[in-house]
């Protein structure tokens, strides 16, 4: 018998808008723990489901918002499981195309681990270094995106 594989941590930068969910909100969730329901892009889907694992860093990111930027540090707390909100009638992340036996949409919980200065767009865009975020990327609505390990430790020194 093989010794189950271990992957190196990887990191992420996931998108909430704050009167949805805030990092305030997340810090403030019992066990400081929210799920991340409503993802409706098939992209941001399959990472929750194929590419994401517990322990992994995530950039919690307020978007649609007068100040959009990093706002916390958390970390994936679950594996994937159906969103239920996609078989709410009366949630705006119904899907009646969705059903208990085929689910379309994922989520994963996540936990906060401490709210951080806010690391705005125009700061992230002056360091050059970051311009392949694809937070900076004009056009870019993934709610969920990768950060490889060198941006990561780079945002987190600039939060120090």
């Amino acid at each position: 018998m093989t010794p189950p594989t271990t992957r190196p941590r990887r990191y992420w930068l996931m998108k909430s808008e704050p009167g949805e969910c805030s990092i305030d909100d997340a810090l403030a969730a019992k066990h400081a723990t929210v799920p991340w329901t409503g993802v409706r892009n098939y992209q941001a889907r399959n990472f929750m489901r194929d590419e994401m694992q517990a322990g992994d860093g995530v950039l919690f990111y307020h978007s649609s918002c007068p100040q959009p930027g990093i706002a916390g540090i958390a970390e994936i707390a679950s594996a994937a499981r159906p969103d239920p909100t996609q078989f709410d009638p009366d949630s705006p992340y119904f899907d009646p195309k969705a059903s208990h036996g085929k689910p379309r949409w994922l989520l994963r919980d996540v936990k906060a681990l401490r709210k951080t200065r806010l690391l705005g767009l125009a700061e992230l865009r002056a360091h050059p270094e970051l311009a392949h975020l694809k937070v900076l990327q004009r056009s870019n609505r993934l709610s969920i995106t990768e950060v490889n390990e060198a941006d990561w430790e780079l945002i987190l020194r600039l939060l120090a």
